[in-house]
């Protein structure tokens, strides 16, 4: 099925994990811690910073990989922004209807 040789898949199974392998998944796992501790909120750009600061050498798009392959995706959060300003001097249209929304023919609320 995997068209490899018996005597190679066990040697695969038998070789020791490389340093490369070993590497990465001590970084995923600090990611991971940095990504929970920061309330899920950095993304992979504060993530390499803070690696870089307690001196690990590694790249924006390789956290940016090994967040993508944990499915760690980062929150966004908006400022509140008022949209409506109540304290105005503007004039202010009359109330027509004054809560009566029972017509009793058509258009006669408007007229």
């Amino acid at each position: 099925m995997l068209k490899v040789s018996r005597s190679g898949y066990y040697a695969w199974c038998e070789r020791p994990e490389s340093e490369r392998t070993k590497r990465r998944k001590r970084i995923t796992g600090r990611v991971h811690q940095i990504f929970v501790k920061s309330r899920r909120l950095y993304g992979s750009p504060k993530i390499t910073q803070v690696l870089r600061q307690e001196g690990e050498r590694i790249g924006q798009k390789t956290v940016a990989k090994i967040m993508r392959d944990n499915e760690l995706r980062s929150r966004t959060v908006r400022k509140y922004k008022a949209t409506t300003y109540s304290n105005h001097d503007d004039p202010v249209q009359e109330n027509v209807l004054n809560q009566e929304f029972v017509a009793e023919r058509p258009n006669q609320v408007f007229m």
